[in-house]
């Protein structure tokens, strides 16, 4: 069995697409414990994104190393293909998240986690327009709608009903969104050229050396540095290094609509990973609907979905 033939499988693309979101769910409790171990506050978004671009630095350069190792072509990108995985890095990393820093310190936690829910609609419909075999069809909108309603379901609060709208909030995090989508877009297009590994890591080292000249320059630092909080740093260094690896292979081999719909797993997982770690209860019924109707939306999308050629 090729490459693609295996990552086009709709158990494989179900399970790996799962650890992605279950790990990048585990991110939400790992940062917040972060923030603690190292003294950042709630309101420092310069020592944010000195935090977020250590993480994605080491991650770029462990997958870097790992490529080099397997004897990937880590040093022969030509000018134009560096140049496109650079734009790849700039936005993908630095740009979304600066943005998303932003609009999470303006708006809720709960309102952020619906509103970064919208990137999922930007890339079907993104895709809808650069992909001829990834247009539109109702089970996607209906799909799309289903899970968006499941993370709506799991942020559930009193604070969710009030519909009050910042441009540097809650318009921030869409941005963000949006930025995040159109940017998985286009390294999709580079993915067809460049391995996948290689790709990778150095978007995330380019996107995390942007975050760590960004945080410096506007007075960020970090300190605090303990075996503990090292012990957390790793484990979202290889989080980041392994979950980023795999989702740029799922999206080479697969239409976008039908990768990117397990999106809305994230925030389920991080609701229910945070309130394991941060010993609060996770049993709670809202959970276990917002679960099933996200897995309802998934299946909604990819039941129609059928291994398609990498390229457009």
């Amino acid at each position: 069995m090729n490459s693609q033939s295996f990552f086009t499988s709709r158990k494989v693309v179900f399970l790996l697409a799962s650890l992605c979101c279950l790990l990048w769910g585990s991110a939400y409790p790992a940062i917040k414990n972060g923030y603690a171990l190292f003294s950042i506050a709630a309101n420092d978004i310069p020592s944010k994104l000195v935090f977020a671009g250590y993480r994605f630095i080491f991650a770029g350069l462990v997958l870097l190393v790992i490529a080099a190792l397997s004897k990937k072509p880590v040093l022969q990108l030509d000018r134009r293909t560096l140049g496109q995985v650079t734009l790849v890095g700039l936005t993908q990393t630095s740009l979304q998240y600066v943005f998303f820093y932003i609009g999470l310190a303006y708006a809720t936690g709960v309102k952020s986690s619906i509103t970064n829910a919208t990137g999922t609609f930007f890339s079907v419909l993104l895709a809808h327009f650069v992909y001829k075999n990834d247009r539109l069809s109702f089970n996607k909108i209906m799909g799309c709608v289903v899970g968006f309603v499941g993370v709506m379901v799991v942020n559930f609060s009193d604070g969710l009903l009030s519909f009050d709208f910042t441009l540097l909030g809650e318009g921030f995090v869409v941005i963000a969104a949006f930025v995040l989508s159109a940017a998985s877009i286009y390294g999709k297009k580079v993915s067809q050229r460049v391995d996948s590994m290689v790709l990778t890591g150095y978007q995330l080292a380019i996107g995390g050396t942007a975050l760590l000249l960004i945080g410096f320059a506007t007075g960020g630092t970090l300190t605090g540095f303990t075996l503990k909080s090292t012990a957390l740093m790793v484990y979202l260094v290889v989080l980041s290094s392994t979950a980023f690896s795999l989702w740029t292979v799922l999206l080479k081999y697969n239409r976008v609509s039908m990768v990117t719909v397990f999106n809305f797993m994230i925030p389920v997982f991080g609701t229910v990973l945070s309130a394991l770690f941060l010993d609060e209860s996770f049993l709670e019924l809202k959970n276990g609907v917002a679960l099933l109707l996200v897995c309802f939306g998934i299946w909604l999308v990819t039941r129609e979905e059928k291994p398609a050629p990498a390229s457009p």
